[in-house]
């Protein structure tokens, strides 16, 4: 017991630090200044970090920074050499390279689909199954599930953290289902909740305190396959509720939202990533 609060008194610690570099990403961000907000020797202060955050602090500061890009390039913040140097690149081709390993895309491919996306084809209005050649949205009833959770907590760009602590938990055990699981509405941080979540075949440890079990509720839930990183989850999932949900005789319903990863970046390239958005939905009255 012990132990597991030290390692919680960590992650507490380096959570500040990631805080920090999300509040402000464009600062110089020496590592004695990060050390000294974790209260941890500066000598020491990158291994630790690395450990427990699954990379170093400068891996984690240009990650945040390419988050930034991508919000700018969807506003359409200035052109992409602008938005290279407002991350912090000194040149539009090494922030092209970044962001294409970032993303999967070039900052011009991620612009015009950010800009000019639509969901592929028209939406499926049959139950269980696709209509036409290769709709963009199925309908399918699902089952309630029982799930292992683990409690997102700061802010978004930290969600690998929280992956990665689930994964230590699951450990060498079997994982039928990797879910991200969104409660309300992310505007209203107050009453907004990110879980992370597996279901295993296998027997839980008995004396986990620190995950939960959850319900994922039963229905109709619309189905769009993403096809590429998660840095376009966001964009996919504003495309159907504001894109393919008026026109589908489809209201919202009040239960989570899902994310279902196909596979793993650990075990396939950006671009081949496959991830389920199911929005919960039930016949417009």
């Amino acid at each position: 017991m012990k132990t597991r609060r030290a390692e919680q008194d960590y992650r507490e610690r380096v959570a500040r630090v990631v805080a920090a570099i999300v509040a402000d990403p464009m600062a110089e961000h020496r590592l004695e200044d990060l050390a000294r907000l974790a209260h941890f020797s500066p000598f020491h202060f990158h291994r630790v970090y690395s450990s427990i955050a699954g990379e170093t602090v400068a891996a984690t500061v240009r990650r945040v920074r390419l988050a930034l890009a991508t919000q700018l390039l969807t506003r359409g913040d200035g052109s992409i050499t602008q938005v290279a140097l407002a991350v912090g690149y000194e040149s539009p081709q090494a922030f092209t390279r970044a962001f294409g390993q970032f993303t999967g895309q070039s900052p011009r491919e991620f612009q015009q689909q950010m800009h000019g996306a639509t969901l592929d084809a028209a939406p499926a209005l049959h139950q269980g199954k696709d209509t036409g050649a290769a709709p963009s949205v199925r309908i399918v009833e699902r089952q309630a599930q029982p799930v292992h959770a683990l409690l997102h907590r700061g802010p978004f760009s930290t969600i690998p953290h929280t992956h990665r602590r689930l994964r230590a938990h699951i450990g060498s055990r079997t994982v039928s289902n990797w879910l991200g699981i969104s409660c309300g509405d992310p505007e209203v941080r107050s009453s907004f909740r990110y879980y992370v979540a597996a279901t295993s075949p296998e027997p839980w440890p008995v004396d986990d305190t620190e995950t939960e079990m959850l319900d994922i509720p039963g229905g109709l839930y619309a189905v769009h396959c993403l096809a590429g990183p998660y840095t376009r989850i966001n964009a996919a999932v504003h495309a159907l509720y504001t894109q393919w949900l008026p026109a589908s005789g489809y209201e919202p319903d009040d239960r989570p939202t899902l994310e279902h990863y196909l596979n793993s970046p650990r075990k396939v390239t950006l671009a081949e990533l496959r991830t389920d958005l199911l929005i919960p939905i039930r016949p417009a009255s």
